[in-house]
């Protein structure tokens, strides 16, 4: 855990179900990310940012998964939307990372319309699970491109025409319906949005049109996504196989195993952290070819970039199979939700369901 100071963990940790409670980061928690840069990871130094590159990111995203998965989960989706930044016209780029507490979330699914009008677009749409929604400054949204008359563009290749959109918090209406039984306190909440209209440079189209002169913006955004979140699920099952290992051993009934019993746990259990051990270390080797050949070649080859999908697609199913595989040894106390083994299970495998890593 070299990312953190005792003091954050101890802080984070001893918040977490307070956040729980709350539906979304304590306050408390949200004034350390302000402090370390979390939201704002990827921010270029042009724009006052730490300008941190994709393999540190990497790593501190899977050791505050270690921590706390709200909290990781909430810094690795409102970062990504920042790495934006690359993109963004150099003035509002300029303009919207002056705010200390900046922090953007969104959705990276196609929710809305954005049509042509005064020069700027009119926006409108709805957009689910944008995680810190509570607590963002900025909102992201990919809107079908149309026409002042409402039709919608395509491209020369007769696909619908797709840009991605800067919009304001006082500018989208948040929708309460965060309801899951994991990483509650992400609040990743739905928004919509009605007759907005923006002027042109909130535009952008990621990996295109880099408009900073800082390396890793052309990285692909597929290989990005797929490798932030799938550390989320490595930190959150590194967590619990060590909170399983505390549970086995000091639940009221442990005397009542034989020595056989208690041999067979302890190879489960080192056969658990084998496996996660063993599957993060291919996968960061995968990446880390990556991004060398990216640095240094310009461009990364498509049979690398199919290995770092493959790998982390098969880190965060083995995150998973590893923790189900575990969890009945740690008794009722793994089914307690006010417990930490609880809520490291329940966000592990709420953090499970997107889709990106479904296959």
């Amino acid at each position: 855990m070299e990312q953190f100071t005792q003091t954050w963990q101890e802080a984070i940790l001893a918040l977490a179900p307070q956040s729980e409670a709350l539906g979304e980061l304590h306050p408390d928690i949200l004034e350390i990310a302000y402090e370390q840069e979390w939201f704002k990871l990827y921010v270029p130094q042009a724009y006052g940012g730490p300008g941190k590159k994709l393999p540190e990111i990497l790593r501190i995203e899977e050791d505050l998964a270690y921590v706390d998965g709200s909290t990781a989960w909430t810094v690795t989706l409102c970062s990504g939307a920042a790495w934006f930044a690359g993109f963004l016209d150099p003035t509002l780029a300029a303009e919207i990372f002056t705010n200390r507490k900046v922090c953007f979330a969104g959705s990276g699914a196609v929710g809305g319309t954005a049509q042509k009008a005064n020069g700027g677009y009119r926006i409108n749409g709805h957009w689910k699970y944008a995680s810190g929604a509570l607590h963002a400054t900025i909102f992201t949204a990919n809107c079908l491109l149309q026409d002042e008359q409402g039709n919608d563009l395509f491209d020369e290749d007769e696909n619908p025409i797709i840009k991605s959109f800067i919009l304001k918090r006082d500018e989208v209406e948040i929708l309460s319906g965060w309801s899951y039984f994991g990483l509650v306190a992400t609040g990743s909440h739905a928004f919509d949005v009605h007759d907005i209209e923006v002027p042109a440079n909130r535009s952008f189209k990621i990996n295109t049109e880099i408009k900073v002169a800082d390396e890793g913006f052309n990285y692909p955004f597929l290989q990005l996504a797929e490798t932030t979140l799938a550390v989320n699920s490595l930190g959150m099952a590194r967590r619990f196989v060590d909170l399983v290992g505390d549970s086995f051993f000091n639940r009221s009934g442990f005397k009542r195993y034989s020595p056989e019993q208690v041999t067979y746990f302890e190879q489960e259990l080192a056969k658990g952290k084998h496996t996660l051990s063993t599957i993060r270390e291919h996968f960061y080797e995968a990446f880390d070819v990556s991004w060398h050949q990216l640095l240094n070649e310009g461009k990364i080859a498509e049979e690398v970039l199919k290995e770092v999908s493959r790998l982390s697609r098969e880190l965060a199913h083995q995150s998973r199979i590893v923790v189900d595989a575990l969890y009945p040894y740690a008794g009722l106390e793994a089914a307690k939700r006010e417990t930490e083994l609880n809520r490291v299970w329940r966000d592990l495998h709420t953090a499970s369901q997107h889709a990106l890593l479904t296959f």
